[in-house]
């Protein structure tokens, strides 16, 4: 089985860039979590990722190094310019079972650069050899150990895809809460129940519910079940002093559905939300670092935190 992504022409009211990137997208293909399957797959991942994202914070000029943060190994991202005295803690996408620091530079190496504040990017815990709590736990260690060093007023917490739904998860569980909040497509729902999970199918270069999330979730949550508020956030009662947050998202999201119920489910607990819905864009399409509507998105992005 395979998705359909080939027979869905490109809408010409996206840049040429884009167009070209939908127009060759490969067709989606199961993605088993099988301890050789998931090995494969993050070598494969890291191995194309790794140095594209790595030349991209070179011509940045950013520098890399690593710290253990709450004990927690973690990649810094520090701009050549710092200003001020605040930061950001950013998660990694990958479906909890891929991923790292190392292949997101092409977003935090941006966010860096463009808020001249240090990116902390943990190498949190993935599934399956570390189910649920594992990565939400090492997320929670970072965040309270940056909050005792720089307050939690002068931080920014965010994420993309399950990335965003660790960083929502670690605040649900926070003790104090951070400056802002920044979700890139977050994972907030790991069940099949959002409109465009359905309609979207074929439109999403990236995301097939059955083949590549379905899978994931169940690697994560660990025979938990997939509707708890722990493992979809969605479903958790949001304090009124969570902080002000940003989603972004796009028409061809298979998580759009998911983002605009998340952000009217804030809003109804008086939230300071908003969520920005890209014309033509995938899942976190900000990952793409020769896209012009990634940049915008980025720059976006960090004029939200620096506001």
């Amino acid at each position: 089985m395979t998705d359909k992504i080939r027979n869905i022409l490109p809408p010409t009211t996206i840049s040429p860039q884009a167009q070209v990137l939908l127009r060759d997208a490969t067709p989606i293909t199961a993605r088993p979590t099988d301890p050789a399957g998931i090995a494969a797959r993050r070598k494969a991942s890291a191995a194309f990722f790794v140095p594209i994202a790595k030349a991209l914070a070179d011509k940045l000029d950013v520098t890399l190094t690593e710290e253990a943060i709450g004990g927690v190994r973690t990649q810094v991202v520090t701009p050549a310019n710092i200003a001020g005295n605040s930061a950001i803690l950013y998660f990694f996408g990958g479906g909890y079972v891929q991923g790292s620091p190392d292949e997101d530079l092409a977003i935090t190496a941006r966010l860096a650069h463009l808020t001249k504040r240090p990116v902390y990017a943990p190498y949190y815990a993935l599934a399956p050899e570390h189910p649920f709590p594992q990565g939400r736990d090492k997320g929670l260690a970072v965040y309270r150990a940056l909050a005792a060093h720089f307050g939690a007023h002068a931080l920014t917490v965010g994420g993309e895809s399950a990335g965003g739904g660790l960083a929502l998860s670690l605040l649900l569980n926070a003790e104090e809460m951070p400056a802002k909040a920044v979700l890139l497509s977050p994972w907030s729902d790991l069940t099949k129940t959002g409109d465009t999970l359905s309609t979207l199918v074929g439109n999403d270069p990236w995301l097939h519910y059955e083949l590549t999330l379905e899978p994931a979730a169940r690697a994560y949550a660990g025979g938990r079940d997939l509707a708890s508020p722990e493992l979809s956030p969605i479903y958790a009662d949001f304090p009124a002093n969570f902080p002000k947050t940003l989603i972004t998202t796009g028409t061809r999201d298979l998580f759009l559905s998911d983002c605009a119920r998340l952000s009217t489910k804030m809003r109804a607990a008086g939230i300071d939300c908003e969520l920005r819905v890209w014309e033509g864009m995938w899942h976190v399409f900000e990952f793409e670092a020769n896209l012009p509507e990634a940049d915008q998105s980025l720059a976006e992005i960090a004029r939200f935190i620096l506001d």
